[in-house]
């Protein structure tokens, strides 16, 4: 990730695709169709961050860093929108919670956004939850407000719980919100040990592994270990095996047997563009980083299950959006 601005590139290029990112009715489900191993995602300068399997109707479902919407992707490629809330300025992390019939949706602003204003750039972090089939906003909880701190502020990705419980990274400020699954939300976590340099990118990453949450900081690459109920007693992950090229942590994945994958890059950073592999001996209290695996696509941001339980890697191509030049492809490989 990174915070330049590039919404007058954006602007120039894809207003007049807004419109056309709908193509089907919302909720429209794609059946049992073959996913292939490489999937090359269309629609109109989508860029996404963020992508999640919905197992309910079997398909891939992914964010728009400049639209602020949520797309349906079909076998083929093609996308149609599935949530538009005029409240999302930037869809960041999203996840489906299969058991609530509902899309967790992650909203922030870089200023890379046509809904972005001066108000929201660098200022939003907040929680959606969508209906799985028809888009329809349950709550939209905005947690910069919850922060009550009138600082900087991005949600970035979130985790969530069997009792829909969610809990949602802040990239600008050094906090972690739980929202109920009515919309309710409180801090659970705030401590100047998750700050990162002035203009920086912190928290982003999140998962649950039973009762404690792992959480990956990008400009750094640490990890950090958050006991649910006791949130005040987080502790830093020590990582064996290199946790200097954990630099450029981005999303991160749970995976059978209590692994972890990740992805980092190098949108804001040093970091390297791969695939990595922790596992942890003893409940993430410390953890060895056991693969690092060249990405074969530039800038990856998000890993998410797929059909059959296959791991497929997202890159959006948001190096692009970055740089004032988008494009209207994303990708979406199978990579375990």
């Amino acid at each position: 990730m990174t915070t330049r601005t590039v919404r007058a590139a954006v602007v120039a290029a894809a207003v007049a695709a807004v419109i056309g990112a709908g193509g089907v009715p919302a909720g429209a489900a794609d059946g049992p169709q073959r996913y292939p191993a490489v999937l090359v995602g269309h629609g109109p300068t989508l860029h996404p961050e963020g992508a999640t399997w919905d197992p309910v109707h079997r398909r891939f479902l992914v964010g728009s860093m400049p639209h602020g919407t949520v797309s349906t992707v079909r076998p083929d490629g093609s996308t149609a929108t599935l949530i538009d809330d005029p409240a999302l300025v930037s869809v960041v992390g999203l996840h489906v919670d299969a058991a609530h019939h509902r899309v967790l949706v992650v909203n922030g602003d870089t200023g890379a956004g046509l809904r972005s204003t001066p108000a929201t750039a660098r200022r939003t972090a907040g929680l959606g939850a969508y209906d799985l089939t028809t888009g329809r906003r349950l709550f939209y909880t905005d947690l910069a407000a919850v922060a009550g701190d009138g600082g900087e502020h991005l949600g970035n990705d979130v985790a969530f719980g069997p009792d829909g419980t969610a809990y949602v990274t802040d990239s600008f400020a050094p906090l972690v919100y739980r929202v109920g699954v009515d919309g309710a939300a409180s801090v659970l976590v705030r401590d100047a040990r998750l700050a990162v340099s002035p203009g920086g990118f912190g928290l982003n990453g999140i998962v649950r592994q039973g009762g404690v949450l792992v959480i990956g900081t990008y400009e750094t690459g640490a990890l950090w270990r958050v006991p649910i109920a006791c949130p005040d007693t987080f502790t830093r992950v020590a990582v064996a095996g290199g946790a200097d090229r954990l630099i450029g942590l981005d999303g991160l994945l749970a995976r059978p047997g209590g692994t972890v994958a990740g992805v980092t890059n190098r949108l804001g950073g040093s970091g390297a563009e791969a695939e990595v592999e922790l596992h942890s001996p003893d409940g993430w209290r410390t953890a060895r980083l056991a693969a690092v695996r060249p990405s074969p696509d530039a800038a990856p941001t998000a890993l998410t299950p797929g059909p059959g339980d296959r791991v497929y890697q997202l890159s959006g191509r948001l190096d692009l959006l970055f740089a004032g030049t988008p494009v209207d492809t994303f990708t979406l490989r199978r990579v375990g």
